[in-house]
């Protein structure tokens, strides 16, 4: 048996944006540039609206399918599999110690910092909502199972309120999930995971964190060191580490990790 860690981009609607893109430009070939059953203005403008729509709907089209491919566990690039290796890198776990992974969806970084400390247990949660129908605890559980991992937990939970006491893990994750949670202050969601992280602990946090969704982040990390955080460092994952400026430029995801030690 093999894991399955699905796709952050959904297979449905990407399927859908290339149906929905070919009709469109069955319409413009058809109305707009032959004049079946239309003529004059009414053709002009039929052949610019679907001409137009066709070239937005294709734009988002083919940017789905780049995404896919490009985060496909089964694909060349592997994307997904290397941010998650990436963010796993920086766990380390006491024996027996815990770290939690915020937003866990199939499960994949709750796994990988489970195998790199198999003297410590990973607790993964997750709303599993209708956004990402596709994932579930069930998922998470036989991928652990697929993986021969058992030092993992699965559990439902929500990063705007997380149902553990101050100071509960030695390390805590999350990836690609913050930005996601609509009309919710990001740098209150980050306040609210360090609450759960143990003196000594450390958070690692790959997001795309501009300052349209986080607002300024300098200022946070500023503010973080003021308060004794011993390791604040927010580092460009665009530049090399996870991918090139260019991949970076085409695929509109400006990732970044947010480290941070608590003393």
């Amino acid at each position: 048996m093999k894991p399955d860690y699905k796709n952050w981009v959904p297979k449905g609607m990407m399927w859908t944006l290339m149906l929905v893109s070919a009709i469109l430009l069955a319409c413009f070939l058809l109305l707009g540039v032959c004049g079946v059953g239309v003529q004059g203005g009414l053709r002009l403008a039929l052949g610019i609206l679907f001409g137009i729509a066709f070239l937005f709907c294709g734009g988002c089209a083919a940017w789905c399918v780049h995404a896919y491919r490009a985060f496909s566990y089964n694909g060349k690039r592997k994307l997904s599999k290397q941010v998650v290796e990436g963010i796993a890198e920086y766990v380390y776990l006491p024996n027996g110690g815990y770290g939690l992974d915020v937003g866990c969806g199939s499960g994949a970084l709750t796994i990988a910092c489970a195998k790199g400390n198999p003297q410590g247990e990973m607790v993964g949660i997750d709303r599993w909502g209708k956004e990402y129908a596709s994932f579930s605890k069930r998922l998470c559980e036989s991928n652990a199972e697929a993986e021969g991992v058992k030092n993992t937990r699965f559990l439902p939970g929500n990063a705007v309120r997380l149902d553990f006491p101050d100071e509960s893990f030695d390390a805590v994750t999350s990836n690609y999930v913050y930005h996601n949670i609509a009309r919710a202050d990001k740098q209150a969601l980050l306040t609210e995971t360090l609450r759960v992280l143990k003196k000594g602990g450390v958070f690692a946090i790959h997001d795309l964190m501009t300052p349209a969704r986080y607002g300024d982040m300098q200022t946070f990390v500023e503010r973080l060191k003021e308060q004794g955080y011993e390791q604040v460092e927010r580092i460009d994952t665009t530049r090399g580490m996870f991918m090139s400026s260019k991949e970076s430029k085409w695929l509109m995801l400006r990732g970044s990790v947010l480290l941070v030690g608590k003393k």
